[in-house]
């Protein structure tokens, strides 16, 4: 069982920055896939970065490259997500995801098996 806890949303204005965490239980955080997807009102989840279990491979989705960085921190079992320069369509909440099955990294909601709660973030103009 792996617990995942986010933290760091907020209420931000347009161009402004914040950092996510998500912290995670177990002793093998440095075996698990991980991945930032949100989800804004009415819309279904979505993809935004994942990070390989190393910390070598980043994958991001187009409307947050150049704007987000994933990074990970095995020996604190934490993996981040810096927002910068939000838009209002970055509105959502974020969920961070593992993926303890040893595959490739993968940018599919499907193969990520524990989810955390939720942060809120928002950006207003």
């Amino acid at each position: 069982q792996v617990q995942l806890v986010e933290s760091g949303g907020g209420l931000v204005q347009v161009g402004g920055s914040l950092r996510l965490s998500c912290a995670a239980s177990g002793r093998t955080f440095s075996t698990y896939n991980m991945g930032w997807f949100r989800q804004a009102p009415g819309k279904e989840r979505e993809f935004v970065a994942a990070i390989s279990a190393s910390g070598r491979t980043t994958y991001y989705t187009d409307s947050v490259k150049g704007r987000f960085t994933i990074s990970r921190d095995n020996a604190k079992n934490t993996v981040y997500l810096q927002l910068n320069s939000l838009k209002p369509e970055d509105t959502a909440v974020y969920y961070c995801g593992a993926d303890i099955s040893l595959r490739p990294l993968s940018v599919g909601a499907g193969r990520y098996n524990y989810w955390g709660q939720g942060t809120q973030v928002t950006v207003s103009s």
